[in-house]
């Protein structure tokens, strides 16, 4: 069987996430045990210009709820970003996971030529076809904000390790 669009995104989505939520569940006992507020982590971030812990999974989970629904022809839809617990991002986690999981095969698959065109804050927007667009933006994307997020529990003692990373 060849690779197709929703083999290449939902199972890759899912399994990043479901990695999450682990780091989230260790994180939480790293506190506990340490007698410590677990959303202290929150606010972590490895420089002063970077974003903050919170925004690394929402961005993250912003990234793949978009391309799911822009690859299967649907509005993106809009969710706030009021995570202030460790709880309401795990939630937001399990949301995404339950949007991904909304899709289906043919919904996704055959969009490789599609024309994805992402609006940009700053200006002129990014044009891609849907194979470019999830193997050179959401990908990518995905991966580097999930990597902040090991980073920074990791960072701070928690413990986890690769096999955490790859799920």
């Amino acid at each position: 069987m060849s690779i197709t669009m929703h083999s290449a995104s939902a199972p890759i989505f899912l399994r990043t996430f479901s990695a999450m939520l682990v780091w989230l569940d260790k994180a939480q006992a790293h506190a506990e045990a340490r007698k410590f507020d677990p959303n202290n982590y929150l606010t972590l971030r490895l420089a002063p210009d970077m974003l903050p812990f919170t925004r690394q999974i929402q961005i993250a989970t912003d990234g793949v709820k978009g391309c799911m629904a822009r690859l299967a022809g649907q509005e993106v839809p809009k969710w706030d970003d009021t995570e202030a617990t460790l709880d309401d991002l795990r939630a937001r986690i399990r949301k995404a996971i339950a949007y991904v999981e909304s899709f289906n095969a043919a919904q996704i698959d055959g969009t490789e030529d599609k024309e994805i065109v992402l609006p940009m804050r700053s200006g002129d927007p990014l044009r891609f076809t849907g194979e470019g667009y999830l193997k050179h933006f959401v990908l990518p994307n995905l991966y580097f904000h999930a990597s902040m997020t090991y980073a920074l529990l990791r960072q701070a003692g928690v413990d986890i390790g690769k096999r955490d990373f790859l799920g």
